[in-house]
């Protein structure tokens, strides 16, 4: 079913979002009929519905004791076109998530036909067989029944099922967090930098990790890492205490996984786009759709509830997704605080200059 759906929904989402059918002459010497008049039929002949209960209760006609079934259909007449309203809103706002740029593939394509369907979406009008209509039940639910080519069966959404989901915090279309936002909100928690480098919770453009994070030699100067930049010459750069860094950030990359895991779905969402193949911030700015879990994909209809292998492994590819490319940028080839040990100099120089050093330190001349 995962292979289905990541096949068939980035089929559709291409499709939608494709030229093409502007360049199709026999699409466009067509008419295409998208009025589904979806209130329209659903409360054609409910007024004499509603008139028919009123006179029962007036006449004492009614076939139940004291017209108690008669007041409540009564009663569902007058409360539906408000209901149909709010459950039309939730229901369409839910489905549009399937336009989101970090939309997971993962989700059931069914739900990006539906949304092509009220988006009124090239070829998917009446013409093509696809329908959507709005069903008033007696115990005063509603029904969205979608139909059309791509469905196997009609695909149904009781109001009452997806009141009872929204109350607790569930959609039937996941919604992916957006990583990036995630990770810069954590950064300026983690208490790596100084105080004046955080303003409004959000980090300066000149922040760097404090000193108390470089690693030192015994007399206390910086140690330094040598790299070769070319033609023989070399320079310093700051080595980094990353024990240090994970024991003082982690306790707020844990909350927020915490906070993450306590919405499933959306953990979901993230492991499937974001964290399963250990990508970089840059190669999924590069892709044109983020699905690369691919094989390792997690299942919403199977993989939920989350057992604690999988919450495991969520937690140890956020930590390394927020370490390799939020905190990695910070340590990397950063220059000495100190102006002369910025400089650049000759490199084999430098190198007998460092083993000296070592033999001198251990006594060993």
């Amino acid at each position: 079913m995962e292979n289905k759906n990541i096949a068939n929904n980035l089929f559709l989402l291409q499709r939608n979002e494709s030229n093409a059918l502007g360049y199709n002459e026999n699409f466009l010497k067509h008419s295409y009929d998208v009025d589904f008049d979806i209130l329209g039929k659903a409360y054609e002949g409910t007024g004499r519905a509603y008139a028919k209960l009123v006179l029962a209760i007036e006449n004492n006609t009614c076939t139940s004791d004291n017209c108690e079934y008669e007041r409540k259909q009564l009663d569902i007449l007058k409360k539906a076109p408000g209901m149909s309203i709010a459950f039309m809103q939730e229901l369409f706002s839910q489905l549009e998530e399937v336009e989101s740029p970090n939309f997971d593939p993962n989700n059931n394509f069914k739900y990006t036909v539906a949304n092509s369907i009220i988006r009124e979406r090239p070829g998917f009008s009446k013409n093509y067989g696809y329908d959507v209509r709005l069903r008033l039940i007696d115990d005063g639910s509603q029904e969205m029944i979608f139909t059309g080519p791509l469905f196997e069966r009609p695909l149904i959404i009781n109001s009452m099922a997806l009141e009872s989901l929204s109350q607790t915090g569930t959609t039937i279309v996941a919604e992916t967090p957006d990583i990036n936002k995630l990770m810069l909100a954590i950064l300026p928690q983690v208490g790596l930098f100084e105080p004046e480098m955080v303003v409004d919770g959000e980090l300066t453009p000149n922040a760097e990790i404090a000193e108390e994070f470089m690693l030192r030699n015994v007399d206390g100067t910086f140690d330094y890492k040598i790299i070769d930049i070319g033609n023989g010459l070399g320079r310093n750069v700051l080595q980094f205490d990353m024990d240090k860094i994970e024991r003082k950030a982690m306790p707020f990359v844990n909350a927020e996984i915490a906070g993450i895991l306590s919405s499933e779905q959306s953990a979901v969402a993230l492991w499937n786009v974001y964290l399963a193949q250990g990508s970089s911030v840059e190669e999924d700015d590069q892709m044109v759709q983020n699905a690369n879990a691919a094989s390792k994909s997690w299942s919403y209809e199977k993989d939920l509830p989350l057992d604690q292998s999988k919450k495991k492994k969520f937690e140890k590819s956020f930590i390394d997704y927020f370490m390799n490319n939020y905190i990695k940028q910070f340590i990397t080839d950063r220059l000495p605080t100190v102006t002369e040990d910025a400089a650049v100099f000759d490199l084999e120089e430098a190198k007998k200059a460092k083993a000296q050093k070592f033999l001198q330190d251990n006594k060993l001349t």
